[in-house]
C-alpha cells in the first residue's frame, strides 16, 4: 500500500439523502481543489478549514453540482495531511461523478479503513483509538458508544502507557546493573522489581477481566428464543422488539427459519434469535429449521426456554429441554393470562419468570433476568472504566502477563539479569503491541481492512 499517494473514497454512505460527502487526503488535495472546484466569490487565498461554496467542474470543465468545499491542511486534519472534504447533494449520481473525476484527477480510491490507518500511521492516534473509532461507527447501544468513546479519546491507551512506562522504568535500572557487572543488586532494588511486577500484573488482570462484559457490548449477548411450535416464541420477540417482526398465527410451525434482530437492554446490545418450533415433523422444511436451531444454540450467550404456563409439560418441552443442556438457560413460563397449571420442581430450579406475551406481564422481571446474565462478567458498575473489547488486545494483554510472570519466577530463583531483561522486554513488547507501538504492517493491514470505506 503506498502511502504518499493521494486517496479519495466517499465518507458517507450510497443512497438519497440531503448531503454526501467526497473526501479526499494527500500531497495532491489542494491541487485537486483549484482543478475542480470553482467558488462563487473571488478569494486572494483559500484558508485552511474554511467551507467556500461553488460549482465542482469535470475535467472538460462542465459543471457536475453545487457544493461546499473545505481544505483542512496538514498537520491539522484527520490524517495529518492535507484533506478535502466536497459535500454534494447526496444521491449516487452526484457522489459517483465527483468521486470518478478526483480519479481521473490523478487520486485513486482508497482501501477500507485507509484515512484512519494514515492517522495511525502519522501519529494522530495510536492502534486503540483507531480500534475505538470502528467500534463507535458499529456501536449497537448505549453503553457500547460510550466505552468506544472512552477508547477513541484515550483512555485504554493512557492506562497502558501508565503500565509501559513503569515497567520502562524498571528495565532502566536492570540493564543499569548489566553494564555494571561488579555492582551487586541491593535489596530495596529487588523490592522494586518485584513490586513494580506485581503492580502491572494486577492492572492487566483488572482489565483481563473486563474483557467478558466488553465482548458483549461489542457484539451483543445473543440470545436464544427455543420452545415447542405455537409456544409464543415469537410473540415473545415482537413483545421485546416492541414491533410486529415475526408473523403470529395459531397455526404451530408457522417460524420454519430463524428469525434475528438487535434491540439495547439497560444500555447493552441483545442479539434475539427466534427459531423454528421443537417437534417431530415429516415436512423436510421444518425438519430443517429445527436443525438450524439445534444449530444456533452452542453459539448462544443465554437460552430463552419457552414452555406453555397454561398447559402441562409435553414430550416436546422435554426435547427442547434437553437440546439446551448445558447453556444458561432462564425459563420462560408464557401465556399466563389463560390461567396456570404446577410444572415440576426441578425445572423450576431453573431461573423462571411468568410472563405473557400477549398482555406484556412480567416482561420487566425478564429484561431484568437476561441483563443479568450480564452481571457476573461486569461487577456492581462499569461506570467510567476502561472496558476492553477487543479479542487482539486481549491476547497481547495475556502475553504480556505471561511474560511478567516468567519475570517474578526470575527473580525469586535469582537467574542471570540478562535472562530478567529479555522478559520484561517481552512484557513491554506486547503491550505496545495493543497500542500498535510493536505491529508489522500485515497485521496492521488485517485491523485495518475492517472498517468501511471513506473512514
Amino acid at each position: 500500500m503506498n502511502r504518499d499517494d493521494t486517496i479519495t473514497a466517499p465518507a458517507t454512505p450510497h443512497g438519497e439523502g440531503g448531503i454526501a460527502i467526497i473526501r479526499v487526503s494527500g500531497s495532491q488535495a489542494e491541487n485537486l481543489m483549484k482543478l475542480f472546484f470553482r467558488p462563487s466569490s473571488k478569494y486572494s487565498e483559500i484558508y485552511s478549514h474554511y467551507f467556500y461554496h461553488g460549482l465542482f467542474l469535470n475535467e472538460e470543465s462542465e459543471p457536475l453540482d453545487e457544493v461546499m468545499a473545505v481544505l483542512m491542511r496538514k498537520p491539522r486534519s484527520y490524517t495529518r495531511e492535507d484533506v478535502l472534504e466536497i459535500h454534494c447533494h447526496g444521491g449516487y449520481l452526484s457522489m459517483q461523478r465527483i468521486l470518478e473525476t478526483f480519479l481521473k484527477g490523478g487520486a485513486r480510491l482508497a482501501e477500507p479503513g485507509e484515512f484512519t490507518l494514515r492517522a495511525f500511521l502519522n501519529g494522530r492516534i495510536d492502534l486503540t483509538e483507531a480500534e475505538g473509532v470502528i467500534d463507535i461507527i458499529s456501536a449497537r447501544s448505549d453503553r457500547a458508544a460510550r466505552n468506544a468513546f472512552r477508547h477513541l479519546r484515550g483512555d485504554l491507551f493512557k492506562l497502558l502507557g501508565n503500565i509501559r512506562s513503569q515497567l520502562v522504568d524498571l528495565l532502566v535500572l536492570l540493564e543499569a546493573y548489566i553494564d555494571f557487572p561488579e555492582e551487586e543488586v541491593a535489596i530495596p532494588h529487588f523490592h522494586d522489581f518485584s513490586h513494580g511486577a506485581l503492580s502491572a500484573e494486577k492492572a492487566i488482570n483488572e482489565l483481563l477481566g473486563s474483557f467478558n462484559v466488553g465482548k458483549i457490548l461489542k457484539d451483543g449477548l445473543v440470545v436464544l428464543l427455543l420452545g415447542k411450535p405455537n409456544v409464543g416464541k415469537s410473540s415473545l420477540l415482537n413483545r421485546l422488539l416492541g414491533e410486529e417482526r415475526a408473523i403470529v398465527t395459531e397455526i404451530p410451525g408457522t417460524t420454519r427459519d430463524t428469525i434475528e434482530e438487535y434491540l439495547s437492554l439497560g444500555g447493552f446490545p441483545i442479539k434475539l434469535i427466534d427459531t423454528a418450533g421443537v417437534r417431530d415433523s415429516d415436512d423436510p422444511i421444518e425438519v430443517e429449521g429445527v436443525e438450524r436451531a439445534k444449530g444456533k444454540i452452542t453459539s448462544a450467550d443465554v437460552v430463552l426456554l419457552l414452555v406453555d404456563g397454561s398447559q402441562g409439560l409435553t414430550p416436546e418441552d422435554y426435547t427442547a429441554l434437553e437440546f439446551s443442556h448445558g447453556t444458561r438457560r432462564i425459563l420462560v413460563i408464557n401465556k399466563q393470562d389463560l390461567g396456570a397449571v404446577a410444572l415440576p420442581g426441578d425445572l423450576l430450579q431453573l431461573p423462571h419468570v411468568n410472563v405473557s406475551a400477549r398482555t406484556g406481564q412480567g416482561f420487566e422481571k425478564l429484561q431484568d433476568l437476561i441483563i443479568e446474565q450480564v452481571a457476573p462478567a461486569q461487577g456492581p458498575d462499569i461506570g467510567e472504566s476502561v472496558i476492553l473489547s477487543s479479542l487482539r488486545q486481549k491476547e497481547a494483554l495475556g502475553q504480556s502477563l505471561e511474560s511478567l510472570g516468567r519475570f517474578k519466577a526470575g527473580l525469586k530463583e535469582r537467574l542471570p539479569l540478562e535472562c530478567l531483561a529479555t522478559d520484561l522486554r517481552d512484557a513491554i513488547q506486547s503491550l505496545g503491541e495493543v497500542t500498535g507501538e510493536t505491529l508489522s504492517e500485515e497485521v496492521l493491514g488485517r485491523i485495518f481492512s475492517r472498517f468501511c470505506i471513506g473512514k
